[in-house]
């Protein structure tokens, strides 16, 4: 299978040195499209609208009945890499698959041979994958395959996916990834396809989210609504938690479940922070979650102040429900460099030591003299804050008061979120007073994990004997026991 044009060098990306791991990376993005004129175009564009859940690297395979299977894989943005008419050519057909990366398991380094989509050629024909989430018990089953003889490309525990369907015994595609996934634990949605088939899964929970589309005579599968839009799709439906839809041009969609059901259990940080904010869940904005989610914390942690400000792009928002809800006046006290990002040029390490002020600056007339509300989706390790706050301090406030728009970040993510480990969490080491010492602020209150669910159209709170979404970042309490890191030494929440 051709691979196109060889990657260009590994570029230096700001966002990631200057993060300080004090946001948490959304998994991946994925994209499918079958029964339209050259696929690989429409895969370029929905990824390009899914770039906010991976930009460490990116691919597509697509299928053409006269050249076959052909793919390519390029480290950085999809502007970047598949916008080039030369590459674009070598991946010709009516059908076609893509992926956008941060890694969350494997190696964290660039390995091109980590980037998905994966492909595999079986007796019965070609097919490729690509994976949304993570699979807990990944390690047990890669030392399982490779004792029975698999060789492995990579350090993804998707490629798992792969050899498990290689082993099974079934006799079509669809019918061997069914057998494979019943061996997988985790969190998955998964857009794969064979010569003619777009095949779309997703996890018995439906942690992570997957969405069917039409446009013209084709058919298409995205991890958000957004993706969709970009291509003029018409939006159809969310894949139900625990559903396989297979999608033929000819045959359109067919749906079953292949898994016994569980409790949906849906990602609740999904909308906090991943998703777009144009985007839709459960038919329901996306934007209007997050406004909302400003409005409860506006009424659970109201503070005498002057000025309600986002730290863009993610509290934005939040913000605007905030100063609403609280009568407080809404303002860009801050304003995000919106040509931040990658560059072939190594910075020196002075601009290094800019740190956070090379992608936002602080509005200081607006700031000066002013008792400052900074409402922000989450405080992971507490630096990023802790230079907002210094340069809003620096502008002349009078006070600085955060309000998070999520609950304590305490415990790490093993469903396709890049988290630090617990001991790095500033929310698994110190109480709220610890934490606003820490960051030296008049006051800091996040919303509370009822607040959240009120938020997102849960009236009644969060259910503690059956909670509605995965909210193990907050709570501790894991839908699915990580297998793998217990035996790496991880410590799981004491029963209460």
């Amino acid at each position: 299978m051709p691979d196109g044009i060889m990657p260009p060098a590994h570029p230096f990306d700001f966002d990631a040195a200057l993060s300080d791991g004090d946001k948490l990376k959304e998994e991946c993005g994925i994209f499918g499209a079958v029964g339209v004129t050259d696929a690989a175009n429409f895969v370029a564009l929905g990824l390009h609208a899914l770039q906010h859940r991976g930009q460490e690297a990116g691919g597509i395979v697509t299928h053409d009945p006269d050249e076959g299977f052909n793919s390519a894989r390029r480290f950085g943005y999809v502007r970047d890499n598949f916008t080039s008419a030369r590459l674009m050519e070598t991946l010709p057909g009516p059908i076609g698959i893509g992926h956008v990366r941060y890694s969350t398991a494997g190696s964290k380094g660039a390995a091109i041979r980590d980037v998905q989509p994966f492909f595999g050629e079986f007796s019965m024909g070609g097919a490729a994958i690509a994976h949304n989430g993570n699979i807990t018990n990944a390690d047990a089953l890669r030392r399982e395959l490779i004792e029975r003889g698999s060789i492995f490309q990579s350090s993804s525990d998707s490629e798992c996916i792969i050899h498990l369907m290689a082993r099974s015994l079934q006799r079509n595609i669809p019918e061997r990834m069914e057998d494979a996934l019943r061996r997988v634990e985790g969190a998955f949605s998964i857009v794969a396809m064979t010569r003619t088939k777009l095949i779309g899964v997703r996890d018995p929970m439906g942690v992570r989210p997957l969405v069917l589309g039409k446009v013209g005579d084709g058919w298409c599968l995205a991890s958000e609504t957004c993706a969709l839009d970009i291509i003029g799709a018409e939006y159809v439906r969310e894949i139900e938690p625990g559903e396989m839809v297979v999608i033929t041009a000819d045959e359109g969609v067919q749906s079953h479940q292949p898994f016994r059901p569980q409790p949906s259990k849906f990602c609740i940080f999904e909308h906090v922070y991943f998703s777009r904010p144009d985007s839709l869940i459960g038919s329901k904005s996306v934007y209007e979650t997050r406004r909302q989610i400003g409005v409860e914390l506006a009424r659970e942690n109201p503070v005498d102040a002057d000025l309600v400000c986002p730290v863009p792009d993610s509290g934005t928002p939040a913000a605007i429900g905030f100063a609403h809800e609280s009568g407080i006046p809404f303002g860009m006290g801050i304003i995000r460099n919106q040509y931040m990002g990658r560059t072939f040029i190594e910075p020196s390490e002075h601009i290094r030591n800019m740190g956070v002020r090379l992608k936002l600056n602080v509005n200081r007339a607006l700031i000066r003299g002013k008792r400052v509300i900074l409402v922000d989706d989450s405080v992971v390790r507490g630096t990023t804050s802790r230079k907002i706050k210094e340069m809003i301090l620096d502008a002349g406030a009078a006070e600085v008061h955060f309000r998070i728009a999520s609950p304590p970040t305490a415990w790490p993510c093993f469903y396709g979120v890049d988290t630090p480990e617990r001991e790095k969490l500033l929310a698994a080491t110190m109480t709220e007073e610890e934490m606003r010492k820490h960051l030296s602020v008049d006051s800091l209150k996040f919303i509370s994990l009822d607040g959240l669910y009120r938020a997102v159209g849960e009236a009644e709170g969060r259910k503690s004997n059956c909670p509605q979404y995965c909210d193990a970042c907050f709570s501790g309490e894991y839908p699915v026991t990580p297998a793998d890191m217990i035996k790496k030494g991880f410590q799981m929440k004491a029963a209460e």
